[in-house]
């Protein structure tokens, strides 16, 4: 038993402190230190189109390679960073960026998280204030209904009764 925890926390401590893997294969890093890193740079800013939520830097998907491979020609020719951007935002459009401009076209994908925050936020406020205001029990016109002779000595022999004793 006492072997089973240690080899449970040995492999806890490895997952805790394993660090995120590149994609990146041998084959596809540039001998140019400096070009390479701004390939990497740019690789992290770039969204894998088949697993939409992870960089191609981070994707192991062959449209993620490609871009790879796509970005490191770019920089090879003397494109800069925002050429090279600009050439991948043409060709896929902006959603291809991980974190895409603002502009007439992303504004909804941009307000949409806050509008949706903000639209439930008053309609929990809205209830609350409804739920608030509501009276236990109403008559036909809406007016609070008194209480029956029957619940009011209900009522009365409950607080009245010595909590000691038993029903």
């Amino acid at each position: 038993m006492q072997l089973l925890r240690f080899v449970a926390v040995i492999v806890a401590l490895a997952l805790l402190y394993a660090a995120p893997s590149s994609a990146v294969q041998p084959d596809e890093i540039l001998p140019d230190a400096a070009l390479e890193q701004r390939a990497r740079h740019l690789s992290r800013e770039l969204r894998c189109m088949v697993c939409q939520n992870q960089s191609i830097d981070d994707s192991d998907a062959p449209l993620a390679r490609d871009l790879r491979l796509l970005v490191r020609e770019r920089l090879k020719a003397g494109d800069s960073d925002q050429q090279v951007l600009d050439f991948l935002t043409a060709r896929y459009g902006d959603f291809v960026l991980l974190n895409p401009p603002l502009n007439w076209r992303t504004a909804l994908l941009w307000a949409l998280p806050t509008g949706l925050l903000v639209f439930g936020g008053l309609v929990l406020l809205m209830m609350a204030r409804r739920q608030r205001g509501r009276p236990l029990a109403t008559d036909s016109s809406g007016h609070q209904a008194p209480l029956t002779p029957e619940e009011e000595a209900r009522i009365t022999t409950l607080l009245n009764k010595d909590p000691r004793t038993k029903a």
